[in-house]
């Protein structure tokens, strides 16, 4: 029997002024995110259990992550699959959301690894507002086709 793959979904909100737009992205919480930053922010997002729909997790995770409920319209952005093999699906849509107001829900690690210590952390640290060339260096490398699916669709527009 094989081992399911994981999979996440997630929104890429985006706020658009003329040509120009921003994207929000989310630092992930705990000892071991803390001190990373360039190539460690992630587009709002979390595990979906096989028969849930991806875009309702989407949604879901986006609102435990972020304490901000998404409105549409939505629009597809893909998915792509990170190192660990994990399978992250996407969609964007126009918002905008103070980050000074994220508030993110809590999960338990073990921390230091294999210590058998437990610890509750924020999922989400924290959230900003980057514009494309900045979100390219600090989102993580295997999402950055979410920014350049993002692109092309706001420019046809």
């Amino acid at each position: 029997m094989s081992k399911r793959v994981k999979q996440s979904a997630g929104l890429l909100m985006f706020r658009k002024e003329h040509a120009e737009f921003e994207v929000f992205l989310v630092h992930l919480g705990g000892p071991y995110w803390s001190k990373k930053n360039e190539g460690s922010w992630t587009v709002p997002r979390g595990e979906y259990e096989e028969g849930e729909d991806a875009f309702a997790a989407a949604q879901r995770e986006f609102a435990e992550e972020t304490g901000f409920n998404a409105h549409g319209p939505f629009f597809e952005l893909g998915s792509v699959r990170q190192k660990s093999g994990k399978i992250v699906h996407a969609w964007a849509f126009a918002g905008d959301f103070d980050p000074t107001k994220l508030v993110s829900n809590t999960c338990e690690v073990e921390w230091p690894p294999r210590s058998g210590h437990r610890i509750v952390i924020p999922e989400v640290d924290r959230g900003a507002w980057f514009k494309p060339e900045d979100a390219a260096i600090f989102i993580r490398d295997e999402q950055q086709p979410f920014l350049d699916r993002l692109t092309e669709h706001l420019s046809k527009q």
